[in-house]
């Protein structure tokens, strides 16, 4: 229904009720007497919290003041809800307010029944069904323009147990990867250290060295052996000389 037709009707009410003289217990406002918020409809959006609590804090002490914002932008939404710390304010904010001009336009001022912030249950059951259709492109891409109006998810989606699963799996083989890639990361350091590389240059030292005098051992031997045969065979020449 048409908001101002519920502005109109409402009046209409309670003019009714103000020229036949119903009591406080036959009024339409009884229903509401477990409730202390009102509901604020058609503010400008140019209004804040402040600007609520000097036109509506003339029926009441106020409790409460929750204008509802769009999350993306922060702008109002141009409703709010507001409670009383006295509920019988909240008849006189209906009964005075209702179809009253606030900052140039025509606000609609209603009881609410059973108030529990109707406006962060509805927004959490359009971001359920936002997720159930899936991820938002073009807001992946910085591309959306829609804000809280577009009809699929700004979030990441969540994940499944599956899904879960199989990251932790991807992170630890991650880990390990890491780690062995840090051992023989340390092993070339340890190797390319100036200590290791002293020890690597006196080991070729020591076996450079081990394979001189191997050499010359076996230099040594030939010649002895060669000095020997030589000797015998002078004793020969000898011999046949002789």
């Amino acid at each position: 229904m048409n908001p101002l037709t519920l502005v109109k009707r409402t009046q209409k009410i309670t003019s009714t009720e103000a020229a036949l003289g119903i009591s406080d217990e036959a009024s339409w406002h009884a229903k509401y007497k477990d409730s202390a918020y009102v509901f604020v409809g058609g503010l400008s959006y140019d209004l804040t919290e402040g600007d609520l609590l000097a036109v509506f804090s003339q029926y009441g002490e106020i409790m409460d003041v929750n204008l509802v914002r769009d999350k993306g932008t922060g702008k109002s939404k141009g409703f709010a809800f507001i409670a009383y710390e006295d509920q019988r304010s909240t008849i006189l904010a209906v009964d005075n307010l209702n179809g009253a001009r606030v900052s140039g336009r025509i606000v609609r001022v209603d009881h609410v029944s059973k108030y529990k912030k109707k406006e962060e249950e509805d927004e959490d059951n359009d971001q359920e069904k936002k997720e159930a259709r899936g991820v938002c492109y073009a807001f992946q891409k910085g591309e959306c323009n829609r804000g809280a109006s577009c009809k699929f998810s700004h979030q990441e989606p969540r994940e499944t147990g599956d899904q879960q699963w199989g990251r932790k799996a991807s992170d630890s083989a991650w880990e390990n990867n890491k780690f062995d890639e840090e051992t023989r990361h340390n092993k070339r350091e340890r190797r390319n250290s100036p200590s290791s590389r002293d020890r690597e240059i006196e080991r070729k030292r020591k076996d450079e060295r081990g394979l001189d005098r191997r050499d010359d051992r076996q230099r040594n031997e030939k010649g002895s052996s060669s000095r020997y045969y030589d000797r015998d065979g002078e004793r020969d020449r000898r011999s046949s000389r002789g």
